[in-house]
């Protein structure tokens, strides 16, 4: 050592800071790359994403690779502190020698090159897994015997380094992966895939038409009323019973029978002939899984039954679509049916109207987890058929009874905004 320069101990010095930096950014970067995005990339042949994958295939290696290359430079780093300090200030200067190499290393090869890594980690660990493939294999056998010790130590408190992660998505990670895609995915895509997510939360009883408010064909009205009837209708699909909807007998196709009225070819005898029978659906289904048995079906409505059998209302594949992307109704008395707003900026609200569509049309919060309509809620919240004029507060929302008949709430003023509610002083 005596011999050798000190220039030349000074340019190698600062060549192993150089790899010791390397190192430590590197493994940070190939770390905090993120999985899902590097799957991506390597699918559409990225090159150094394809490097990166195959080496955090086996993470136990990579770590061994990298900490073994890290360590060896550092400890030579140090010796080669030591040498330059002894030369120029004999045994007194290691110590100085020593802090100042902590202090650089700390700050030039660890700090600066993994905080670069954390925020930039493709940029470092792209072109990193194009220098690790050759040195793995090189250094193999090295690496091989560190694994075995150390994952040999892992095993005995039992981890299993060769299970890997699955890095699996749970449904709340998936939803906060998506609210956070930022400018990535629009705000309306944000709310349709999140709509998605809340698919298996929701219920058919919570979008199904409530039984009295089916529309039908019964067979046993006169047949000039079933002629009107299936001239003017709205739908598409009607279902057809005889005397009530307990006694359906199936669905029609308006499609298939318009064009026999047309020719004047449509009798009842026909009409009955063009009767598909009835699908039932319990109404404790959640959504997603109707959606599938629609497409496994091959059918668009269904009629609703609880657990007895009887027919509490009607869901249609258009129905679970609006959960999805919202209305697309092209009817619009639907909405104005349901709520109308005033100049004070409350709303007139059908007592049918559903909990779970006046929540994401006044942005309001009421609870879902019970009735599923505003006149179930009020009732259940009251425990009595209120009279009109009568005010309550439900979940901070201030709602007027307008009208009620038939031992129904009809129509209510709800006010959208909570009311904020100070406590009280002692």
């Amino acid at each position: 050592m005596e011999d050798i320069p000190l220039s030349v101990l000074f340019g190698t010095l600062f060549f192993l800071i150089i790899l010791s930096a390397f190192f430590s950014g590197s493994e940070t970067g190939l770390m905090t790359l993120n999985r899902y995005r590097l799957r991506h990339l390597a699918r559409a042949g990225h090159a150094g994403a394809n490097r990166a994958q195959k080496l955090l295939e086996r993470p136990d290696r990579l770590i061994g690779l990298i900490l073994l290359g890290n360590n060896f430079v550092n400890i030579l780093a140090s010796s080669l502190a030591t040498v330059i300090a002894l030369r120029l200030g004999g045994e007194p200067a290691i110590a100085i020698g020593a802090g100042l190499l902590t202090l650089v290393i700390l700050i030039f090869a660890e700090v600066t090159p993994k905080t670069l890594a954390a925020l930039h980690p493709e940029r470092i660990a792209f072109p990193a897994a194009f220098i690790y493939g050759p040195l793995l294999w090189v250094l193999y056998p090295l690496v091989w015997v560190v694994n075995v010790i150390a994952n040999a130590l892992l095993k005995s408190i039992g981890v299993h380094p060769e299970g890997g992660s699955t890095d699996a998505l749970s449904q709340e990670e998936l939803r906060t992966v998506v609210l956070e895609a930022g400018a990535m995915i629009p705000k309306r895509h944000q709310h349709m895939l999140l709509n998605i997510l809340d698919l298996e939360n929701a219920t058919v009883e919570d979008i199904m038409v409530p039984r009295q408010e089916i529309t039908g064909i019964d067979l046993e009205e006169d047949w000039n009323t079933i002629i009107r009837q299936v001239a003017t209708s709205q739908y598409t699909r009607l279902p057809v019973y005889r005397h009530s909807i307990d006694h359906v007998v199936g669905f029609i196709h308006l499609r298939k029978v318009l064009p026999l009225l047309m020719n004047d070819k449509l009798d009842k005898e026909t009409l009955e002939k063009s009767i598909k029978e009835p699908l039932f659906i319990l109404e404790n289904t959640p959504l997603n899984r109707q959606l599938l048995n629609f497409q496994r079906e091959r059918r668009r409505v269904g009629l609703v039954v609880d657990e007895y059998g009887d027919i509490q209302g009607l869901a249609t594949l258009e129905d679970i679509l609006e959960e999805v992307v919202g209305e697309f109704t092209t009817d619009p008395s639907t909405s104005i049916r349901e709520y109308t707003p005033q100049e004070d900026g409350s709303f007139l609200v059908n007592g049918t109207a559903s909990v779970r569509d006046l929540n994401r049309a006044l942005h309001m919060e009421l609870p879902v987890d019970g009735p599923k309509t505003l006149n179930g809620l009020v009732l259940e919240y009251l425990e009595d058929i209120p009279e009109p004029g009568t005010s309550l507060l439900l979940a901070g929302y201030p709602i007027d009874i307008v009208q009620t008949k038939d031992n129904v709430v009809k129509t209510l003023r709800v006010h959208a905004t909570k009311r904020r509610i100070i406590p009280e002083q002692e």
